[in-house]
């Protein structure tokens, strides 16, 4: 199974680090935040990516080269200008020859991309995302009505669960048939598949998953590099 990883993005929210660093190289320690996503994806028995890549992509090409320090085979599609998350695997469609991996080039996770694959290939399903499990209490007590308006239990400070999405899909190649160009995945393409009858697939985890999406993310995950190793299985 080959595997699509987008790192076109400028990372605004992290200036001045992206400034002169494309998101995906910011170091964690020693490596790249890429390499780490490269890793999770070869744990799975991915060997072989293309890299979506625009905002200083010379240096993403520079330090991966072919993909051969990684144990990899790495492709390159360099986005002239921004495509959206969908729109930057619409070049890269006759390089998938069956089901395929997307995933970004910025995140951080312990997920077991090789069972959310299995996932896929078992459901059918046209799509597959890799949805983690977020609690967020609330402040307060809050009251449940019923049909009549009266009140039919208490709940003090609950907890509400969301399934967020990571960004992590697997798609089969019937996909490409509903991107169009400058589109996200988000916001168009998931949306089109449920309007047309397609059913999207939900893994969900509660492993260990960051979007490092401000400095302070950025700032804080650095001071505690040694865990987060061992959190994603890189030592």
């Amino acid at each position: 199974m080959k595997a699509i990883v987008l790192c076109g993005g400028k990372g605004t929210r992290l200036r001045p680090y992206t400034y002169t660093i494309p998101k995906p190289m910011l170091p964690l320690g020693k490596k790249p935040i890429l390499q780490y996503v490269l890793s999770s994806l070869k744990r799975a028995g991915v060997t072989e990516a293309y890299l979506a890549v625009g905002y200083l992509h010379e240096q993403i090409e520079e330090y991966f080269a072919d993909g051969a320090k990684m144990g990899m085979k790495l492709h390159y599609s360099v986005e002239k200008s921004e495509m959206g998350t969908a729109g930057s695997i619409v070049p890269l469609e006759k390089k998938m020859g069956g089901p395929f991996v997307v995933m970004m080039g910025d995140h951080l996770s312990s997920l077991d991309i090789a069972a959310v694959i299995s996932a896929h290939k078992k459901s059918g399903n046209i799509a597959t995302i890799a949805l983690n499990r977020k609690g967020v209490p609330l402040e307060y007590g809050v009251a449940d009505l019923d049909a009549d308006g009266n009140i039919s239990r208490f709940r003090e400070k609950p907890i509400l669960e969301n399934y967020v999405n990571t960004g992590v899909y697997v798609f089969e190649p019937e996909i490409f048939r509903y991107i169009k160009p400058g589109e996200d995945f988000a916001n168009n393409v998931f949306p089109r598949l449920l309007s047309s009858g397609k059913k999207i697939g939900g893994f969900v985890f509660t492993d260990y998953w960051l979007d490092i999406g401000r400095t302070t993310d950025y700032e804080s995950i650095n001071q505690s590099i040694s865990v987060i190793d061992l959190a994603l299985g890189m030592k």
